[in-house]
């Protein structure tokens, strides 16, 4: 149960506030039809909303991040399903120390895995391929799909499949007419979130990307740096409005209290 308190009520209050405070500066500054933010303001304006999609680089880097994001997490889920369904259901040698190591990209910070895999990609010579770059976003993203898979297939109660097995199903039935439905919304808010931390990865994508490689956040911060202008924040915007969504959506299949603070519904 969830505490609807007045203090719960408070504390919900303030966290809306301190989200939307900075996300309406950045609507002001991307609305203000002049170079710079004045307030009271004179007019709004679309305008640069239209200047991100009329600018090549934000437009392909946009594309690089979504694909980026979409395979990275679906790759995560390939490995992480497996994983989560051995380590969860399985006793075997070394299940701790499998489990250590899939959540060990959490306690990492992402320099050292940027730097890191920069060094290695660098030996291997295989520096600036895409393939490889989904490859460095799966270590790092990872984690995410494991603990909601592996919370899904511990939280999830057998007897069902015993009695299907009692039936005559086999194996794989019991798992695709079963199990796979009753921890999807495990997977399925695994792989959201999995897909926006790809999506917002900034620290370790900037040592393991190239020119032709740049995703939205690297280009960003590539941007800022040259110049500041009412299009970053219109560029802030949207991706504020594309993760929000995204954690709508999560928060509507799983639950972001399971998944922030592993409450139980």
């Amino acid at each position: 149960m969830r505490n609807n308190g007045p203090i719960a009520l408070i504390f919900h209050a303030l966290v809306v506030a301190f989200v939307l405070a900075p996300l309406l500066v950045v609507c002001l500054v991307a609305f203000t039809p002049e170079d710079t933010l004045s307030l009271p303001t004179h007019g709004v304006s679309l305008r640069w909303f239209k200047a991100v999609f009329e600018h090549p680089d934000f437009v392909q880097s946009f594309y690089n991040s979504l694909l980026l994001a979409l395979l990275s997490a679906t790759l995560s889920l390939c490995i992480a399903l497996p994983a989560g369904l051995a380590i969860g259901r399985l006793s075997f040698a070394g299940r701790d120390f499998l489990n250590a190591l899939f959540l060990s990209p959490l306690i990492i910070p992402t320099l050292v895995l940027g730097v890191a895999l920069m060094r290695l990609f660098a030996s291997m010579g295989v520096s600036g391929s895409f393939g490889w770059l989904v490859v460095a976003h799966v270590v790092v993203i990872s984690p995410y799909v494991l603990r909601l898979v592996l919370a899904a297939v511990v939280g999830m109660d057998q007897s069902a499949e015993q009695a299907a097995q009692s039936l005559g199903a086999g194996p794989w039935t019991v798992f695709r007419r079963v199990t796979l439905p009753m921890i999807l919304p495990g997977i399925t808010g695994g792989w959201l979130l999995a897909f926006i931390n790809s999506f917002d990865e900034l620290t370790m994508s900037i040592f393991v990307t190239t020119p032709a490689t740049v995703t939205l956040p690297v280009r960003m911060y590539m941007y800022a740096t040259e110049s500041i202008d009412p299009m970053m924040a219109s560029v802030s915007a949207l991706m504020i409005l594309v993760t929000g969504a995204a954690m709508l959506v999560l928060d509507r299949v799983y639950g972001l209290d399971k998944v922030l603070i592993g409450q139980q519904g």
